[in-house]
């Protein structure tokens, strides 16, 4: 970006089967639903890499930080690695947004319809708005971008229920701040957005 680099920063778990997509399980197993987020995390960051040079992209990894997952992405892409810390969904997100100046985004690594053209429209967003969103149709969001540190954006949002994204934006009116929603966004939670995810994926 013109004058500022931007920074985006990635939530991962390591693919454990019993401990990630756990509700894709009645459909493909324990170690067929751990493949699943396998598989979403390298899409994630395949997209990121075609939007930012791979050295503006970090990946914040969970669970088992020294998983040969994050080491295959780290060799084939160059992107840095880094734990995440202790403390709820905001306060990770609130670490990785802060951790370098400068305007950043944050994004989870189970949502495939947001792509490398919108990445890129969202960090040219950015550019004139103070927070970037793209809201998600489950009642969260896919990602958020700052120019600097707005505590309260994060603060008492009910996390893990589908009014995240009404208490954010409402956070959001209270503070002033001007804001983008560039586009409405899915994840892959249940077994029906796995199959919607295989229905659009373009044949290999």
């Amino acid at each position: 970006m013109p004058g500022e680099t931007l920074h985006l920063h990635l939530l991962a778990k390591a693919p454990l089967p019993g401990r990630a997509k756990t509700r894709l399980a009645p459909l493909l197993g324990p170690e067929g639903a751990a493949d699943a987020h396998a598989q979403l995390v390298r899409h994630c960051v395949a997209n990121a890499c075609k939007a930012l040079p791979a050295d503006h992209i970090t990946l914040w990894t969970a669970l088992d930080h020294t998983h040969p997952l994050f080491g295959e992405l780290y060799e084939h892409f160059g992107v840095t690695l880094a734990p995440q810390p202790e403390g709820n969904l905001g306060t990770r997100i609130r670490h990785a947004l802060n951790s370098a100046s400068g305007p950043a985004m944050v994004m989870g690594s189970d949502c495939p319809s947001i792509t490398s053209d919108l990445i890129t429209a969202c960090a040219q967003q950015l550019h004139t708005h103070d927070v970037v969103m793209l809201p998600a149709e489950d009642g969260g969001y896919g990602l958020i971008g700052t120019h600097r540190d707005y505590p309260g954006l994060f603060e008492l949002i009910p996390w893990g229920n589908d009014r995240v994204l009404s208490a954010t934006r409402q956070r959001i009116e209270a503070l002033g701040l001007h804001a983008s929603y560039p586009a409405t966004v899915w994840d892959v939670d249940r077994p029906e957005d796995w199959q919607r995810w295989q229905a659009t994926r373009a044949p290999v």
